[in-house]
């Protein structure tokens, strides 16, 4: 029995491309100017402290600019580089630059798992504000009502076990009543390791070549989130 849905986002509920090809570069192109503006604001500077403790710079050196930037080309998954990039999408939503792109299937799933009972919460590589600014401002509207937990890789590394035994203790039921939905295997079975139910969302548009059989690992496979039955 689910009474929890736990999503992925990029590559499950929404494309990978909007994220690499719309998201990253915006972020990107702001960096230097959000920083140059913001690096006196306390949570800004706490961030900026941070990748200097790490880099060996201080907070308002150029060098944290172009280090955050080269992280985005290698498609790093930092904490601080997410929280920057989360609020630098802030701007962009808010001012209508781009809505977050949302398969055609997911919003009406989601709104009926909801509708039935079930708990529906987010596991991502983004930060939780990138996520709820991402399914606020979505092509199907407004989501956010519909989720009750936003989890990012504070938690832990989303190929590690120990970060969905973490999600488990946050959540408060068991294991087995967790359906995890993602698109990337490895984080599939870190899941199933602590013991949640797993799904594989296997789309076209992101995966040409079907992942059937052992390319899936043991993990049921849909395409589609209306072929889901929690």
């Amino acid at each position: 029995m689910t009474t929890t849905i736990l999503t992925d986002i990029e590559g499950t509920t929404g494309s990978i491309s909007f994220v690499k090809d719309v998201l990253f570069p915006y972020a990107r192109d702001a960096l230097p100017g959000f920083i140059a503006a913001h690096q006196h604001e306390p949570q800004v500077r706490a961030l900026l402290d941070e990748v200097g403790s790490e880099l060996g710079l201080s907070y308002d050196d150029p060098g944290i600019a172009q280090a955050l930037q080269s992280w985005i080309d290698q498609d790093r998954k930092h904490t601080v580089l997410k929280a920057l990039q989360g609020m630098i999408w802030q701007a962009g939503y808010h001012d209508g630059e781009f809505t977050a792109h949302i398969y055609p299937d997911v919003a009406p799933a989601l709104r009926q798992w909801h509708a039935a009972g079930h708990r529906i919460a987010v596991y991502s590589s983004g930060s939780v504000p990138a996520q709820k600014l991402f399914f606020g401002h979505s092509d199907a509207g407004d989501l956010l009502p519909i989720f009750s937990a936003f989890f990012d890789t504070r938690v832990g590394h989303k190929r590690e076990r120990q970060s969905y035994q973490h999600i488990i203790a946050e959540l408060g039921q068991p294991a087995g009543e967790i359906l995890f939905l993602s698109d990337v295997v490895e984080e599939l079975d870190a899941a199933r390791e602590a013991r949640m139910r797993t799904c594989l969302i296997d789309r076209r548009e992101d995966y040409p070549e079907p992942r059937l059989e052992a390319a899936a690992n043991g993990h049921p496979r849909v395409e589609s989130f209306a072929d889901i039955a929690p």
